[in-house]
């Protein structure tokens, strides 16, 4: 086990309440001085996948028996929440998944000294339980890392636009680094800091087990720990053989971590992520970086550039911040509505890259990376500066 100095930004102040309730994935009204306990705010919407199919998911709960955890400690197994999401058929009858749920939501709001009930959730254009579409042939697979004091919902406009085009997306709450409920009612908050605290290696290494349910499901196994009822069509499904992973912030150095120690990862995708611990190993298989504030001017992104001996790309979209490539430059924005944000506050939460141009690149970009590695479909995207996209530089 191996842990870091915390990379977040979300402490006790009220810029890191509301981070905090951000990386949880919430839709909160949140509590700008003299707005505490204002009249609830209006339901948040996510922009719709772009693929040509609908998408369909379903959580499980993995526990690892061969791993104690490295938080509860002996006698306790290391537990897990996934989503997996998928090309679906015959969606009509399935409800939508919410955000986040319900139980997580009301915990963090008072824990941070809000209404519990001061909440609209979002909710996703993935339905539970749905059916899987296939088409003959499995479906590649691409497993998800969040950010520090994250969930697993944050990047859900990159997981259904994936999803929306025929792969499947597993993502992960790293246990005691997220908002988790388990489906025992249970609910564990990330530890804040002066507890014991996970780092990216950490993170890495929940990550083989992940891909041995994965492997599970593609062998047709349940790999849910109380065996509820799969999806009909996800037994089968997942191609074993072509799995690719991204993260964000936390999670993007996790999944260089990860392919360094297991090659069942073929392609990894890191959005601006710190690299930290220093990566001092050569890592032989294509990684992209999208980057923003974590630029190559940093000395733990350069070192870690300079390792990647396979195919690698650097792009960067001017005027992008932090949280410009994910669900947040959709939620702060509408939030500032909801709160009464200034131009100036909303500026330095997610810089000035426009709304709709950071929702097009997150769309686009990590499908095209995943496409490129993991269906050999050739992506001109890829090869250098688009008229499409006049605001991504190409950073040799």
């Amino acid at each position: 086990m191996t842990s870091t100095p915390s990379i977040g930004r979300a402490h006790l102040s009220r810029r890191g309440v509301i981070t905090a309730a951000l990386a949880a994935g919430l839709t909160v009204p949140f509590g700008l001085p003299g707005r505490a306990g204002a009249a609830a705010a209006p339901r948040l919407v996510l922009p719709a996948p772009t693929g040509p199919f609908p998408v369909g998911t379903v959580a499980l709960h993995l526990v690892d028996r061969s791993r104690p955890d490295p938080v509860a400690g002996s006698g306790h197994h290391r537990e897990l929440m996934v989503s997996v999401w998928y090309p679906a058929r015959d969606v009509a009858r399935f409800p939508r998944a919410p955000w986040l749920a319900d139980a997580a939501v009301r915990a963090l709001l008072a824990e941070n000294g809000f209404p519990p009930d001061a909440v609209s959730t979002a909710f996703t254009d993935g339905h539970v339980g749905a059916p899987v579409r296939r088409a003959g042939e499995r479906l590649p697979v691409v497993v998800f890392s969040h950010g520090a004091h994250g969930h697993r919902a944050e990047y859900t406009i990159v997981v259904q636009e994936l999803a929306s085009h025929g792969y499947v997306v597993v993502t992960v709450d790293h246990t005691y680094d997220a908002f988790t409920v388990f489906p025992d009612g249970r609910l564990l908050e990330p530890l804040r800091d002066g507890d014991f605290f996970l780092g990216a290696r950490d993170f890495a290494a929940d990550i083989p087990f992940v891909l041995d349910c994965i492997e599970d499901l593609a062998a047709g196994r349940n790999p849910d720990a109380g065996h509820r009822p799969l999806p009909a069509g996800l037994r089968g499904a997942p191609d074993p053989h072509r799995i690719g992973m991204f993260g964000w912030s936390k999670g993007a150095t996790a999944t260089a971590w990860t392919m360094l120690e297991d090659r069942r990862v073929h392609a990894g995708l890191g959005i601006d992520g710190p690299m930290e611990p220093l990566i001092e190993t050569d890592l032989d298989r294509p990684f992209m970086m999208m980057t923003a504030e974590y630029t190559r001017e940093t000395e733990p992104v350069a070192q870690a550039w300079s390792h990647l001996t396979g195919w690698r790309l650097n792009i960067q979209a001017d005027g992008a911040g932090h949280r410009s490539y994910c669900d947040y430059q959709v939620i702060v924005r509408q939030l500032a509505a909801a709160v009464g944000m200034s131009d100036e506050e909303l500026l330095e939460w997610i810089g000035p890259l426009e709304q709709a141009r950071g929702v097009r690149i997150q769309q686009a970009y990590p499908l095209a990376f995943f496409d490129l590695h993991l269906r050999h479909r050739r992506q001109r995207l890829l090869e250098g500066p688009s008229r499409a996209f006049p605001e991504v530089r190409y950073i040799p």
